[in-house]
């Protein structure tokens, strides 16, 4: 009797067992499987993140082509990673390198000379800069130097003794407009200068308080484009055998010639640019700056839109002519676009 009552109570036991390995079995597997759904979902949601919470970029003049374009590509920002963007208009070029040395901004567009004047530690800076990373060579900066008809200034040697507009003290505007017209032998000595904006100057053109300025920027400019509406305007060619002299020590110029009808020319004007630099702080990740690289040229359409000026910007020229060490994760994109 004793073992027919204990059989029944031992297989009762083993069953028992059994079950519970097979729950703790099924248990451990779904366990498994959420770990897995949960990894794959921080996998998702980091690729759309930023490491940094803000990313302001510094831009120049409210009616200039850095801030359009700034502005368009802090709203891609926005709607691609969630992260708190915004834009600072700002005097440009020069102000806008020392706000990203000191850590106040995140990115900034800028000149190609104002850059090399900052790693050279040249003119506007006492010292070199090596805080500073480039993520692409953008569109070229067109110097634009603008007088009536009636002015009798046809070319830069022209200039000599006359009131001109040469951009906000400190502007890329600026640091061109100096170097080029030392190129023609002429210095602010030899001329009245005045410290002017894009629509400041356009202004003083229109009340007769200044007889040229100049316009450094993307094609075209707003300013321009309203002043020629009120003005018999006349754009002042550049010598370009005299320009090739200068780019033998100022490689970061280039000629070029402005198309006929951007102003109501009827020819081609002879000028030099200037490429615009895409900077960041070397303190940015890896992750993050290949993220906003790819970005860039994800919705290059979208910046093209905003701004004529961005159709001169592609991936195929984004690394040439880089003043600036390139951020590695914009390296890590442009490797990974070249290997395709």
């Amino acid at each position: 009797m004793l073992n027919s009552f204990k059989s029944p109570l031992l297989l009762s036991a083993m069953l028992s067992a059994t079950l519970g390995l097979a729950a703790c079995s099924e248990s451990s597997d779904t366990t498994a499987t959420d770990s897995t759904a949960t990894d794959s979902a921080a996998t998702d949601t980091a690729a759309d993140k930023l490491d940094t919470k803000f990313l302001t970029i510094a831009t120049g003049g409210a009616s200039g082509p850095y801030n359009i374009i700034g502005t368009s590509l802090s709203e891609l920002y926005v709607k691609t990673f969630g992260v708190n963007s915004k834009t600072q208009t700002t005097g440009a070029s020069v102000e806008n390198v020392n706000l990203l040395t000191q850590g106040k901004v995140d990115m900034v567009l800028a000149l190609s000379d104002v850059v090399t004047d900052a790693i050279e530690g040249k003119n506007n800076f006492e010292k070199p800069i090596t805080n500073i990373q480039q993520i692409a060579v953008l569109y070229p900066n067109v110097v634009q130097i603008v007088t009536s008809k009636k002015s009798g200034i046809k070319t830069i040697e022209d200039l000599r003794g006359k009131r001109i507009a040469v951009g906000d003290q400190g502007s890329g505007t600026e640091v061109n407009a100096r170097t080029l017209l030392e190129g023609f032998g002429i210095t602010y000595d030899d001329v009245t200068v005045d410290y002017l904006g894009f629509a400041e100057a356009a202004d003083g053109m229109k009340a007769g308080k200044i007889e040229a300025a100049f316009f450094s920027s993307g094609l075209p400019n707003s300013s321009l484009m309203e002043l020629e509406q009120g003005l018999d305007l006349q754009i002042v060619s550049i010598d370009q055998d005299k320009l090739k002299e200068i780019i033998a020590t100022k490689p970061y110029f280039k000629t070029f010639e402005i198309p006929a009808g951007t102003y109501g020319n009827e020819a081609a004007i002879p000028t030099a640019a200037i490429m615009n630099a895409l900077l960041v702080s070397s303190d940015l990740s890896e992750a993050d700056g290949y993220k906003l690289t790819k970005t860039l040229f994800d919705n290059l359409e979208s910046l093209k839109t905003a701004h004529q000026a961005a159709n001169d910007i592609s991936l195929e020229t984004a690394r040439d002519g880089m003043v600036a060490p390139i951020h590695p994760g914009a390296k890590k994109y442009y490797d990974e676009q070249a290997a395709k």
